[in-house]
């Protein structure tokens, strides 16, 4: 089958991407907004309960690159829809589990099968996009877990406060058919990797320029995530304001984010993914500084609206530095750039689990404002260490298709030669 370099014209295969990042992100963070009710049911505690997100979340830091591995040959289309068939499967098991030990087996199995699907979603829009739009079709497919956030995740706790959190699994689970079904319908065919071995593959991510790449996601993770794990005292302590301001300050993060991720995949596009990630990132940290400014200025009674306005750049760039990440990381690699890609998710989730630990020494002593400062501190180590990287191992800049011939090639002065984004024919 022949395909543009745009991807089949007329589908709807990045739509099928997006919204399959969008399902795995619902069911991911979902169910912190029904733990009290299972913890009800399952007559255990609400903090027993929410090792049911931890687990899903270690489980695929840990397995995702693994598995990018072992399924790195393995035609992209049918490891799509045949994840998300077996991930509705799963989520219809979860609605009728019966015990909490059984319902803490079932994250695990969800995490391993999102572990195998969700590089593969990035690595194939990255492959099916047009060279110089490659950037966008990532920040499309970063903004599916980003919608997930404040559509999927609302709406899913609605559900579950309405019909109960069992009701919440089987709706994830008729999404993640429908989705499994129009991929069927729109997503090309698509080879794996190339034919090479496990060993090259795994020399290739532990090239010092993929780790550093990965290191800097852990870093950026770190530090980004730490204000949104404790917006509510942050917010509550530099405004002096609660209850449903917060709400609201969430969702001027979240459509912000959702923004954020679009533009960070057009300047991708535009500027290179290197100069996209650090430009990101150092607006990220100029937001948290500017939190910080307002805490150790305000008082504790700054103005909402500067603070919403804080927030709002914060969100922005936040979720913007996700296509550049991926974009990156996909070039560093070449050959293995799913693998890199999972290692980078991994690499997020370390940094997100890190955050958490950070952030909670730092609001136990020093409070919101403190947790402001150690983001801004770990932020500003972070951008030195992106600089730094990207200066010394530079990702390969997108191919472009020369008008005359339609030709794929390097541009004149290129450091080194781009991967081949091209699906086969």
């Amino acid at each position: 089958m022949s395909t543009s370099h745009g991807g089949p014209p007329g589908s709807g295969w990045l739509a099928c991407l997006m919204l399959t990042t969008f399902v795995i992100g619902t069911d991911d963070f979902v169910t912190a907004g029904v733990l009290p009710a299972i913890a009800r049911e399952q007559e255990v505690s609400e903090a027993a309960a929410g090792q049911l997100v931890t687990v899903f979340s270690i489980t695929y830091a840990v397995a995702a690159p693994p598995i990018a591995v072992a399924t790195a040959r393995w035609p992209r289309k049918a490891l799509i829809v045949g994840g998300l068939t077996v991930f509705a499967l799963i989520n219809v098991v979860t609605a009728l589990a019966p015990s909490y030990a059984g319902l803490m087996a079932l994250r695990v199995l969800a995490a391993l099968v999102a572990a195998s699907i969700t590089p593969a979603v990035f690595a194939t829009a990255g492959r099916l996009a047009a060279p110089e739009r490659a950037g966008r079709a990532m920040g499309a497919v970063a903004a599916g877990l980003t919608v997930s956030l404040f559509v999927g995740v609302p709406l899913g706790s609605l559900l579950g406060t309405w019909f109960g959190w069992r009701s919440t699994f089987v709706a994830v689970a008729a999404l993640a058919l429908l989705v499994a079904a129009a991929s069927s319908a729109f997503l090309p065919r698509l080879s794996g990797a190339p034919e090479i071995g496990v060993r090259e593959r795994l020399r290739i991510l532990t090239r010092p320029a993929v780790l550093t790449c990965v290191l800097a996601t852990v870093m950026g993770a770190g530090g980004g995530m730490l204000t949104y794990t404790y917006i509510g005292p942050i917010t509550r302590d530099l405004s002096g304001q609660g209850g449903w301001l917060l709400a609201v300050f969430i969702g001027v993060v979240g459509a912000a984010g959702a923004v954020g991720t679009f533009t960070g995949g057009r300047m991708t596009d535009h500027w290179g993914a290197d100069r996209a990630l650090v430009g990101t990132f150092a607006l990220l940290v100029a937001a948290t500084v500017g939190l910080a400014v307002i805490g150790l200025a305000g008082g504790g009674g700054a103005p909402v609206w500067l603070v919403a306005a804080a927030l709002a750049v914060y969100g922005f760039a936040g979720w913007g530095f996700n296509p550049p990440m991926n974009t990156r990381a996909l070039r560093l690699a070449g050959d293995a750039g799913t693998e890199a890609v999972a290692l980078n998710t991994s690499g997020l989730y370390v940094g997100i689990a890190a955050a958490g630990a950070l952030g909670g020494g730092a609001v136990a002593l020093y409070g919101g404002t403190g947790a402001a400062m150690a983001a801004s501190l770990v932020g500003l180590v972070t951008l030195v260490f992106m600089a730094v990287s990207v200066r010394l191992f530079p990702s390969a800049p997108a191919p472009r298709v020369t008008p005359a011939r339609g030709r794929v090639g390097p541009r004149p002065g290129d450091p080194c030669p781009p991967p081949d984004l091209r699906p086969p024919d």
